[in-house]
């Protein structure tokens, strides 16, 4: 019997394994991201770990406007970003996940902002999957010193 249940978890295990899975990915991801305007007002991801070009990480289509609302007049913010509920956050919805001959990522609609209706659509780059290990269906943020 002892050997037939070592011989199941080792199914198991190989089973994860195949499907891509593994003990990081099933956890929820929350993370603090510094964003910052460069000297031609561009809003970009500070995120020291990407290995890719400095390109990827400029927020375009609807997330530079939103960095705007949140950052006000200044040139940088940090956000508290994360996977699951965090409390007073603002939510961005996954409406669509796009491929990668479209830009990979999704859009994203974020319906409020600070109590006040927006159903404003952002488009986030396939950045978001290398930080999030996945494209969430609900980002959760709220600014932070």
């Amino acid at each position: 019997m002892e050997l037939n249940q070592t011989w199941n978890d080792l199914n198991f295990v190989n089973f994860i394994r195949i499907i891509g899975l593994d003990f990081f990915s099933l956890q929820n991801m929350e993370r603090t991201i510094r964003f910052y305007k460069n000297a031609k007002h561009e809003w970009y991801a500070d995120i020291p770990e990407w290995g890719g070009a400095t390109e990827d990480l400029q927020m375009v289509e609807g997330a530079d406007e939103l960095l705007n609302w949140v950052a006000a007049a200044e040139n940088e913010c940090k956000l508290l970003m994360a996977d699951e509920h965090i409390d007073h956050a603002e939510i961005l919805h996954l409406v669509y996940a796009r491929e990668e001959n479209l830009g990979g990522g999704g859009d994203y609609l974020l319906e409020q902002f600070r109590g006040e209706f927006k159903h404003h659509k952002i488009w986030l780059c396939g950045v978001t999957e290398f930080v999030f290990k996945q494209l969430p269906e609900k980002i959760y943020f709220v600014e932070i010193d």
